[in-house]
Parts: structure tokens; sequence; C-alpha cells
């Protein structure tokens, strides 16, 4: 990984005079007083390797007739210089050829120098980050979709559900109902039926009268004529078999009522509101049934589309252990950004920018006097064990601080000039990270 070796800044901003050798892992802090010169350290160092897009508005210190000088020593071997009334780049390589902003935007992470675009991005855009760079963005993103496309379906489909179910449970029930709604037309005639039976009865029985008042005045004139007395016992005879066939056929008749179905004819209504209410009741349980099993389809093929986006972020190359993506926003130990603290969004920041352009290893930060100094020494040990290296600038005179800055120059080097005419020697000692 490449990182600064030593860096010379003059005139740029607040900063006077400033030479410093970082610590090459860990971190070296530029400590001082607010409006000393800590942060125009940083935006130097920005301005001389990114480009002349991060050049200040008022590059050059106000009140200095000396234009801006940048001078860095990279441990590549490559010197980047700015100076001039121009500020012009120059990069030499260590043979000797030069090389100019395109060999430097070759290792030189855009976001290691200007942390605050990735910190400030939103939690969408920090997670396509992080997706981009373990390769595995558009896989999930097609996953994700298929997700929500799958739980919107599920949650339709339980709303149906619930209003069946719901629907169910509000109708009232009548077990004594018959399955299927009555019609008045077929209950008219079977007691049409009934009555055609009854009034044959009725028949039956009027012959039965006439039978026995012929049989009656037949006896009377078996008396009267005798003349005719062999005539009339035949006759006679045979009215007394045919009455006693009839008074077989009528002695077992009985009548059929049709009480039951005259009252069914009456409440034919009140019945078939019954039997719609149980077969509407039957019918929606049954909806809600059917509709409950395709929930429970559903919300399988969601579980498994679920494995299948936590087995690719499982298996991804992550920048840093406890990191995932979930719902499009970043994950570390369990915490999404907001609730993460300032010391564990560095973290993930320093890790996710070193992933983007792994030869890169150097970040610069600004304003750590938002960590304790426990965890300041917590994300230094952390920078040490991955081998990376820090500049960066806390508001603070403390001996966690690896240089101090005053009036912008080292604290204890007031005057020192880094610019010497040809064949002079500087004066000025270069201030190694760690010696204050």
């Amino acid at each position: 990984m490449i990182k600064i070796n030593r860096l010379e800044i003059e005139n740029v901003k607040r900063v006077k005079a400033v030479k410093i050798e970082p610590s090459s892992a860990g971190l070296t802090v530029v400590g001082g007083k607010n409006n000393q010169g800590k942060t125009s350290v940083l935006d130097a160092i920005a301005w001389a390797l990114g480009g002349n897009k991060y050049r200040p508005s008022q590059a050059q210190r106000e009140g200095s007739v000396v234009p801006p000088y940048l001078h860095l020593v990279l441990s590549n071997g490559l010197i980047v210089e700015r100076k001039g009334k121009n500020s012009d780049l120059k990069v030499i390589d260590p043979n000797g050829q030069k090389g100019g902003q395109q060999l430097l935007d070759s290792f030189v992470e855009e976001l290691a120098i200007d942390l605050p675009k990735f910190l400030n991005a939103t939690n969408k855009e920090k997670a396509g980050i992080l997706l981009r760079i373990i390769g595995v963005g558009d896989k999930l993103h097609e996953l994700e979709v298929k997700e929500q496309e799958l739980y919107n379906r599920r949650h339709a489909i339980g709303q149906i559900a619930d209003q069946k179910a719901k629907f169910a449970k509000e109708q009232p029930y009548y077990p004594d109902a018959p399955k299927e709604p009555i019609s008045a037309s077929e209950l008219i005639r079977q007691q049409q039926e009934i009555l055609a039976r009854n009034g044959e009865n009725q028949r039956k029985r009027q012959r039965v009268a006439q039978i026995q008042a012929a049989h009656d005045n037949q006896a009377r004139e078996v008396e009267r004529l005798s003349a005719l007395l062999e005539e009339a016992k035949a006759k006679y005879a045979q009215l007394a078999a045919d009455l006693e066939i009839a008074k077989k056929d009528a002695l077992d008749l009985i009548d059929e009522s049709t009480a039951e179905l005259e009252a069914n004819i009456r409440q034919i209504d009140e019945i078939n509101r019954k039997v719609r209410a149980n077969l509407d009741k039957d019918k929606a349980e049954t909806d809600a049934n059917e509709y409950r099993q395709q929930y429970d389809v559903l919300t399988a093929e969601i579980n498994a589309v679920r494995q299948q986006k936590t087995d690719l972020l499982t298996n991804a190359n992550l920048p840093l252990p406890g990191l995932s993506v979930e719902d499009g926003e970043l994950i570390y130990n369990g915490q999404r950004w907001d609730n993460m603290s300032g010391s564990e969004q560095l973290r993930v920041a320093t890790a996710i920018v070193r992933r983007l352009k792994p030869n890169c290893g150097f970040i610069l930060l600004d304003k750590l006097e938002q960590m304790d100094l426990e965890t300041l020494r917590e994300f230094g040990q952390w920078l040490e064990q991955e081998g990376l290296q820090a500049i960066a600038t806390r508001v603070s005179t403390g001996e966690e601080c690896s240089i101090i800055i005053e009036d912008g120059y080292v604290a204890g080097q007031e005057g020192v000039t880094l610019q010497q005419p040809p064949g002079e020697i500087d004066p000025g000692p270069t201030w190694k990270a760690g010696e204050f």
C-alpha cells in the first residue's frame, strides 16, 4: 500500500510552514486550538494529491506574498509538488520520469482525501458503494426486487384472507337450516300432489256412500218386488261384493297433512335467508383457508430469497467483519448507520474506502475531537492492525496529538521557511509523528 512518508506545506490557507513525517501505520493526530491551521494541513494534502478540484478557493495564505508550496514524498518513491505562481503540479517517479494527475488518480482514492463525501452520502449510497466494490450489487438488487414483489403479493393475499375470515366470523349460522335454498314452486307442487291424493280419497268415500244407498234401496225393492226377486238377488249379491271391495279400499286410507308444507311456504324467505347465510359463511371460511395457504407459500418463497441474500453477503469478501447490507442500508454489528457511534462510522468508512483502491494506504480525517481518548486509542490500534495510515485533526493540545499547530507552524518551530534559494540549507527540522 502506498502511504505518505513526508509532507511539506507552506503558505496554504492558514498554514505558514509545516513539515511532518506521519506514522506509517495508525493515527497521526494534528492537534491545536481552533483557527490555527490544522484543517489547512488536510486541505493541502487533498489539493496536492486530488487535483485542482480540491484547490481551496483562497489557496494562498492571507498576507503572504510567497505562493503556496506543497511537497509530498510517497512510500512508492513518487514526489508530488505544487509550487510557483500557478501552483502547477509536478509528479516525479523513482526513476526520474515525470508524471501527472492521471498517475496519482491510478492509486489515490478520492474518498480517502475527501471522507466527508462518503460520510455525508445517503444510507442507500453508502450501501451501494460497498455492494459495488464486493461485486454483488446487481445480484442483491435483483433479489431485493423479487423479495419486495413477493412481499407485496403476500401482503395483499393476507389482507384478503383476513377480510374473508372476519366476514365468516361475523356471519350468523343456523344449524337447523337446509343446505340448499328452498323453491316455492317445488313446495306448491308437493302440496298440489297431496291435495290431489286427498281428493281421490274423498271420491272413494263418496262412492262408498253411493253404493251403500243403492244397496239399501235394493233391499227395500226385494220386499216390494217379489217378481223381480231373482234378478234383484243377483244384483244384490253383486252390489254386496262391490261394497266389500269398496270398504276394503277405503278402510286403510289416511289423509296426508299439508301443514308443514304450508308453514314452509309461509316461512320460505326466512329459511332461504338462513341457508344463504350458512353458504356465505362456509364460502368465506373456505376462501380464507385458500388465501392462508397462498400466504404460507409466499412466506416460504420470501424466506428462500432472504436466505439467498444472506448467503450472497456471507460468501462475499466484505472489507470489515460484522459489516453487511440489509434493506439497502449498511449494517455494522447489527446497527444501522445512524445508530453507530462516531468511531464505528469512521471504522466502517475507512474499511470501505480502503477496499475501493487497495493500493491507497492512507486516509485523511478531520475533527476527531468527537472521540474520547479511549475510543481514539482503539481506533488507532485498529488502523495499525490493518496497516493503514491516517492523518487526522483534533481540537486539542493533549498528549494524544502527534504535533501541535500554532498560528500556522508546528509548535516550537515558529518562523521556519521551507522554500530555500538554490544552494542554501533548510534550517527547519522535520517533525515525526509521536515526538510530541
